[in-house]
């Protein structure tokens, strides 16, 4: 089970001190680039994941609320992203997920809440991450909606039943609540932003994520 705390939910004045609040609580950071056309949002840029990197050796996984992706992926890449997730609603997705893999990072694909799992299925076999979101996109600190667990679970059965490695991940409201819920559908990763962040000791809510998620397995 694997913690990636967003931060979208940190204070950007103090990424540097945010990450090192979290500690070893952390197994990847989840980053959120939004463009402001794609979602009504605009977060961060490429320029913020090349200070992250100078600032952290872990792995930056970067979702890409974008309506252009293909424009920005080598900025992504020089400015060392690990994992980069697109979502299949913009299109373009065969050969979005080629150049995102020629650029040597990880491949990763996300979906809407009201998006059919159908719709990633015929490109689960070239993915290192499926990326299923349980909030609309665009928002920090939105309710999580139950209704998306039916779709890690079919996403599992899928994974299962074709052979497939690919990591299961969801973001949104997740909390120790519904960190469990989730792990035990089947998920693997677990973006949390404000229930990590707004936190009074964000390692200790970190940790506490995360063994709600491992009771929920065992």
């Amino acid at each position: 089970m694997k913690i990636a705390p967003s931060i979208l939910a940190a204070d950007f004045a103090h990424l540097g001190d945010h990450i090192k609040a979290v500690g070893s609580e952390a197994d990847l950071l989840h980053v959120d680039a939004m463009d402001g056309h794609y979602v009504p949002n605009i977060s961060i840029g490429s320029p913020v994941v090349a200070s992250l990197r100078k600032a952290t050796d872990l792995y930056l996984d970067c979702h890409l609320m974008v309506a252009n992706p293909g424009d920005l992926l080598d900025a992504f890449a020089a400015a060392g992203a690990d994992g980069i997730t697109v979502h299949v609603e913009v299109g373009d997705t065969d050969s979005l997920l080629r150049r995102i893999a020629d650029l040597g990072c990880k491949v990763g694909l996300t979906l809407e809440p009201a998006t059919p799992l159908s719709e990633v299925e015929k490109f689960l076999d070239r993915v290192d991450t499926l990326l299923i979101m349980s909030v609309k996109t665009g928002f920090g600190g939105q309710s999580f909606i139950p209704e998306v667990l039916d779709k890690v679970k079919s996403a599992v059965a899928w994974r299962d039943h074709h052979g497939r490695s690919f990591e299961i991940e969801i973001d949104g409201g997740i909390n120790a609540e519904t960190g469990a819920a989730a792990a035990a559908a089947g998920v693997d990763i677990l973006v949390a932003g404000t229930a990590i962040f707004a936190a009074p000791d964000p390692q200790a809510a970190a940790r506490g994520i995360r063994q709600a998620a491992l009771d929920a397995r065992s």
